[in-house]
Order: C-alpha cells, then structure tokens, then sequence
C-alpha cells in the first residue's frame, strides 16, 4: 500500500437521499466526495445488541483507547518485521497481507467476521473479545522477537570473536599449550594485545612495569594489522596488579585459559547457535505477518464498531444509515472533509453556518467544546456533521 494513501470511514443518515433508499444513499456520498478528493466503497456493518445509553457512551471511550491500542500493535508488528527483513520494503510488503489480501483489498470488500466476532453478543461482550486479541498478539511478538534477538546477540557475539582482532577475539586457535604456564602455585602467564604502533614502548616497559614480572619472559604469539599478542610471566601475587598497570598504559589484557579441544568446542557452539537464529527467524517471520493480518483485522473490527456506536448516539434510532470508505491521499484528505461538510453542514445543526459567499464555516469554539463534552469530535479534535474516521495503514 502506497505510504501517501489515507482512509475516511464515514457514516451518513440514509436521510441524505430523498427516499431515504441505502443505495440512493451510497450514491449520493459518491457525488458529495467525486473522484477528484477520493474514491467511495460501501462499508457494511452489522447492527448490533444495544444497551443503554450510559453503555453506548462508556464503549465509546473504550473504543477509542481500543483503537489507539491497536493502530499502536499494528505500527509494533511493523517495526519487527522491518527488524527482521533489515529494511527490505519489497519483503516486508509481501509479508503484510491480511486473509491473504493486501491491506488495501481486504478494507474495500470488509465484511464483519461473524466467527470470530459474534455480531449477536452484546457489544461489550465484543469489545472485550477484540482487546483480549490484541494484546495477545502484542505480548505473543514481543516475547518471539525479543527470543530472536537474544539469539542474534549470541550469534553476533560468536561470529566477532571469529572475525574481530587481537584485542577480542577468540585465541582458542592462536595460543599454543607450551607458551602458557600452567598448574604453577606461584606463577602466572599473561596474554596482552598492544597496538602494533606502540609494540617498543611495551617491551622497554614491561619488566619494571610492576614488582616479580619474569624478566624476558615476554615472547610474541601472533599479529594482526592492529595489535601485537604477547605472553608475559608473573608472579601471581602481583598478577592484580599488573593487569591494572597494562590498561593504564593502554595494553589489553586477554582473559583466557586454555582448554583442550576448545577450538573444536567453540566452532561446534557457533554452528548450533547459527542453526537456532535461522529457525527462530523463520518462527519470528511466520508470526510477524501473521499478527499484522490479525492485528489490523482487529483494527479495522474496531473502527466499524466506533463507528456503529458513534452513528447510534448522532443519528438516534431506529437505525438507517449509509456507511462508506472514502480511499484518498494525505494531501486530497482535507478537502474530500470540506467537501462533505458543504453537503451536509445542515446535520451539525448551529455546530456550522455559512458566511456571506455560501461558504461553510465553523461555529465558534464554544460550541467545539461543548460538542466536544458530549464526545462528538472524533479523533481530529474537529467536530464533524457526520460520523468520521481518518486512518492509514502502513
């Protein structure tokens, strides 16, 4: 789905049309919006189980913060499957698809999901169901992928200290058995890595470096491009102490013992971490596209559920309304909003007037507030003479 692309889901009294017909309805939505600010599909919503007014209200508000909640899982999901691809946009977009369609297609043939989301339970029943969805979803990506980049830390790790230099990387296979002192009650050797630029400062400098170092005992092991690797013998009482006097000279000193068959250990660990990180991004894949689809199944569940209620607080009963969504750009967006204003300002009552060329205008903010007390200014904090919800999917 193109970036630039935005959504109105709109709801209208079927009053707009003189014979009150839903189809003469849809029309005229068409011919208020016309295809220069956008292109109208029909919407279908079920009618649902209405309670009282005191509940039709609270679900409002709780449908609101249900769908902050949800655009916010949907944003969550991307960003792992962006993570995960490494910013590959043609991948990701094939991953994002809901009930195998594009976002896009899945919006304009939109039928509710009677079995997942029974429209004969009330509605609190529903909203219950969808927020219970969507935070499972928000916890099941959240623990795979943070599984995943555990793993890809590990493996990250394992990979430096094959590829990295002197100063941190495996010595495994650099440091032979018979240059290292060992099971000595008094004696230790010490492995640093010093940048080749200083190597002669090191030697010169070592042996009175700290007290009990064993004169020449310092042997060169390997080098690379940037660092030198020596072993140097002391006397353990003061081994603290001359680690401590190689990092202030800016040496680094290597934590290492050797063990037998340690190199063929750690290739055999790197080979079954790098077998774990490819299975567990297959999962985290397989589960990334498919909680975008059923995050923004949910999404879209409820918006037409805000807009069910909002329509039965603004239109009253018995119901008979048209519900449309409008497909248009960030920049024609606006102008799709005032053109249905200037048909159908007369819903807004004293909310909208017009000035002395015919032109809509806006009543004064006192009257945004109060319609804003009675939760009638959608999520734009503009009031609207209709039902409105502008949304994109990316």
């Amino acid at each position: 789905m193109s970036k630039n692309t935005r959504f109105l889901l709109i709801s209208l009294p079927a009053s707009i049309s003189p014979s009150n017909d839903h189809d003469e309805a849809l029309t005229a939505l068409r011919s208020a919006v016309t295809t220069d600010y956008g292109t109208v599909f029909p919407f279908s919503i079920p009618e649902f189980k209405i309670g009282t007014l005191d509940a039709l209200v609270q679900q409002a508000d709780e449908l609101a913060k249900l769908e902050a909640g949800c655009e916010a899982v949907v944003g969550k999901v991307g960003d792992s499957l962006r993570t995960i691809l490494e910013g590959d946009e043609g991948k990701i977009a094939q991953q994002k698809t809901v009930n195998d369609k594009s976002a896009e297609q899945y919006l304009k043939s939109f039928h509710w999901n009677k079995t997942k989301y029974q429209a004969n339970k009330p509605l609190g029943e529903i909203i219950e169901t969808l927020h219970k969805e969507v935070t499972s979803i928000d916890n099941q990506v959240k623990d795979k992928y943070n599984s995943y980049n555990q793993i890809k830390t590990n493996l990250t790790s394992l990979q430096r200290k094959q590829t990295g230099n002197l100063s941190n990387k495996s010595l495994s296979n650099v440091v032979p058995a018979s240059l290292l002192v060992q099971d000595s009650d008094y004696l230790e050797t010490h492995l640093i890595a010093v940048p080749r630029t200083i190597t002669k400062d090191f030697l010169r400098a070592y042996e009175t470096l700290t007290p009990m170092v064993v004169p020449r005992s310092a042997v060169q092991v390997a080098a690379d491009e940037e660092f030198t690797l020596y072993t140097v013998t002391t006397f353990k009482k003061h081994s603290h102490e001359f680690i401590h006097k190689c990092r202030e000279s800016k040496w680094t000193p290597r934590d290492f013992k050797y063990k037998e068959g340690g190199k063929e250990e750690e290739s055999k660990e790197l080979d079954r971490v790098g077998k774990e990180e490819k299975k567990v991004w297959g999962e985290a894949l397989r589960l990334g596209r498919t909680a975008w689809g059923e995050s923004v199944m949910a999404w879209v569940h409820v918006l037409a559920l805000r807009v069910f209620v909002e329509t039965v607080l603004r239109y009253g009963l018995p119901l008979n309304f048209v519900c449309g969504l409008i497909r248009t750009t960030s920049k024609l967006a606006k102008r799709a909003r005032s053109s249905l204003d200037a048909s159908y300002s007369y819903l807004g009552g004293n909310a909208f007037g017009r000035d002395k060329k015919g032109r809509v205008t806006k009543d004064d903010s006192s009257t945004s507030a109060d319609m804003q007390a009675a939760g009638h200014m959608g999520d734009s904090g503009e009031y609207s003479p209709y039902v409105c919800y502008e949304f994109e999917i990316q």
